[in-house]
């Protein structure tokens, strides 16, 4: 089942004339290292998508299982990343409003709304309500947590294999005790975000 008030918010803004809807997320704000990555996703209304929760809440099993679903389901969607090269440039909130503009622009079908999570209006090109918890609240949010929270998984996967000391596979990048020491070891690699790094002792 698909939690039914995950629903509820769309429903609202449908019958109020706002359709499509187009759910927005991001992946990795939080993170020392790789880059960040946001989804924009129209799913069909009311589509039954069973599990389907803030990709927090769910393993890394059910979110890659849930994935390929909202990939076969969803009427459009779109994926992209900010580089650390761009995070750095214009920090994590410039550098995540960036890769939500690119991962909206995907879209095949222009959305009338779109539901952003959290409480920063990304200034996309279209009009734009955000959701604080979104994507706990809107099965498109919801859906969109869960794209980008696997493609950043999967890109970190790909980094755990050129950087192998680390240990990205484990933590995809997060501050844990282990990738602190692998840093305080080795030094940062060319993923690392630098002002990220800064608080380190």
């Amino acid at each position: 089942m698909t939690a039914p008030d995950l629903w509820t918010l769309e429903n609202e803004r449908i019958a109020a004339g706002f359709s499509p809807l187009c759910g927005v997320d991001e992946a990795g704000r939080g993170p020392l290292a790789g880059p960040v990555c946001a989804a924009a996703v129209i799913l069909p209304q009311g589509l039954e998508l069973p599990g389907l929760n803030d990709s927090k809440k769910l393993s890394e099993k059910q979110r890659d299982a849930l994935y390929d679903e909202i990939v076969e389901k969803a009427i459009t969607y779109g994926v992209a990343f900010a580089t650390v090269e761009e995070i750095e440039e214009r920090n994590i909130l410039g550098a995540t409003f960036l890769a939500m503009g690119r991962a909206a622009e995907q879209l095949k079908v222009v959305p009338a709304l779109a539901l952003v999570d959290g409480n920063r209006d990304p200034g996309l090109a279209i009009p734009t309500e955000t959701v604080v918890k979104g994507d706990g609240k809107c099965a498109d949010i919801a859906a969109a947590s869960i794209l980008a929270k696997v493609t950043r998984d999967r890109y970190m996967y790909q980094m755990a294999e050129q950087y192998p000391q680390y240990g990205f596979e484990k933590h995809k990048g997060y501050g844990t005790k282990a990738h602190y020491a692998a840093i305080r070891a080795f030094g940062p690699s060319p993923i690392h975000r630098p002002s990220f790094l800064k608080k380190m002792h």
